[in-house]
């Protein structure tokens, strides 16, 4: 379970994942390899990054929000490779050929980054939804993540001691209306035993109002409120499927002359097993979400 306390140090971050909450697996991969980003063995430089067209000749540049939040990144520092995002950036650049050495981290804010315009960076990831509105002003790579679902409650409540879905028989477990939340929660819970609401707010509102014990919603949902809007807010846990979340990728600048090679990246880091090693080293077992059965 991850505590208020401790989600408190993200909650800023929170701030970020506002829009998106309101807007994946076993693997041989080792995630230590990937997410070391100086020292071991450094990859060969290959045909894919001779040919990448990037904002520095044999640099790539690799943007991230000001700051940058837990647990995508650790300690607002993304040149540690220690965070979700930050050890994904570096698995791709070494995926492109390009060492840790040739990776420069700079800094945008999260509107300019998907604004129309030239850029001053190669990629960038702060928890972007793939949209297609969003396409008519950048391009996306193929998805790094997509969303999962869990359970919000408060700490000290019959409910914060469950550690199963059937162990919250009896308790009242609220969602909101026309979601994917809703979707996973009726299926692990019965249409029958939910109490739905109009929107997310609504929902929070009724679980600080004493009306509900717990509620389900998005992961990226949950980190903001159980920190921010809940007032000794836990997360008890994640639903281990992702289908139909929102999906994160990477943006490129506008028809990017690098983005069918950084989307071939991700792909390749997803068929090896090493997105999926990523999200459960920092997504579930760094801030113990743990994945509810």
């Amino acid at each position: 379970m991850i505590t208020s306390t401790t989600l408190r140090r993200a909650s800023a971050a929170a701030v970020a994942l506002t829009a998106l909450a309101l807007a994946g697996c076993s693997s041989d991969a080792d995630p230590e390899a990937s997410t070391t980003p100086t020292g071991g063995t450094s990859p060969t430089p290959t045909a894919e990054s001779a040919a990448l067209d990037t904002v520095t000749d044999g640099t790539l540049t690799i943007a991230t929000g000001e700051p940058a939040y837990e647990p995508w990144v650790l300690n607002d520092d993304p040149e540690s490779g220690e965070g979700f995002e930050a050890a994904v950036a570096y698995a791709v650049a070494a995926e492109l050929g390009y060492s840790p050495e040739d990776v420069e981290w700079v800094r945008t804010t999260f509107d300019a980054a998907i604004a129309p315009g030239a850029k001053d960076w190669d990629l960038n990831l702060q928890q972007f939804s793939i949209t297609e509105e969003r396409r008519n002003a950048v391009d996306f790579s193929s998805p790094y993540y997509t969303t999962t679902q869990a359970i919000v409650t408060v700490e000290g409540n019959d409910a914060a001691e469950a550690t199963s879905a059937a162990e919250l028989e009896g308790s009242a477990v609220g969602v909101a209306v026309g979601t994917t939340s809703y979707t996973v929660a009726a299926e692990a819970f019965g249409e029958d035993n939910l109490q739905v609401f109009n929107s997310v707010g609504d929902v929070v509102g009724a679980l600080n109002a004493g009306q509900i014990d717990a509620f389900v919603t998005d992961l990226p949902g949950a980190f903001y409120s159980a920190a921010v809007e809940v007032e000794g807010g836990v997360i008890l846990g994640q639903f281990a499927g992702s289908e139909g979340g929102d999906e994160f990728g990477f943006v490129l600048p506008k028809d990017s002359p690098n983005t069918e090679a950084v989307t071939a990246a991700v792909d390749a880091l997803r068929e090896d097993g090493t997105l999926a090693a990523l999200e459960l080293q920092w997504l579930s077992d760094a801030v113990d979400v743990p994945v509810i059965e």
